[in-house]
């Protein structure tokens, strides 16, 4: 099953989904009704959220191309994730998608958004700053491949 090509999305997305339903039920047990509680448990799970896409992207980006990894596996885990979040997630804690405003919604999507890029962002870079993505890789290889072949005399 892991080897079928709609594996990896689903699971990023319903890893997120996870982070998500674990804070929505630390929120809703342990600090009912405390806004600035409520509030700072949300930051950590949207940095929860960008530190696990961070991690992923860091692992992804040393086995595969980008263009192999980044649309298919990324962006469609991370927006299956985060229409979970913002649509099944409420429910989760007692409340609806639209009980607090368009801005409210609006605002879990951005700040979704926001924290899944930069995460994102910071995993590519941190490969790329060790030499571990695939590009860096692929040209190691390819200088130690000509390096080890000498080079042939053309003779006149």
């Amino acid at each position: 099953m892991r080897q079928q090509r709609w594996f990896p999305p689903v699971a990023l997305a319903v890893g997120l989904f996870a982070i998500n339903v674990a804070a929505r039920l630390i929120i809703r047990l342990g600090f009912d009704g405390d806004d600035s509680a409520t509030s700072s448990a949300t930051l950590i799970m949207f940095g929860v959220l960008g530190l696990t896409l961070a991690v992923w992207t860091f692992l992804a980006c040393q086995r595969k191309r980008p263009s192999d990894w980044l649309l298919p596996d990324l962006v469609f885990g991370a927006v299956g994730g985060m229409l979970l979040t913002v649509l099944v997630g409420p429910f989760i804690s007692g409340g609806q998608p639209f009980a607090g405003g368009a801005g409210d919604f609006f605002s879990q999507i951005w700040l979704y958004a926001g924290f899944a890029i930069v995460g994102t962002l910071l995993g590519y870079w941190l490969a790329v700053m060790l030499g571990r993505d695939y590009r860096s890789r692929s040209l190691k290889a390819f200088t130690a491949t000509r390096a080890a072949k000498p080079r042939k005399a053309v003779r006149r």
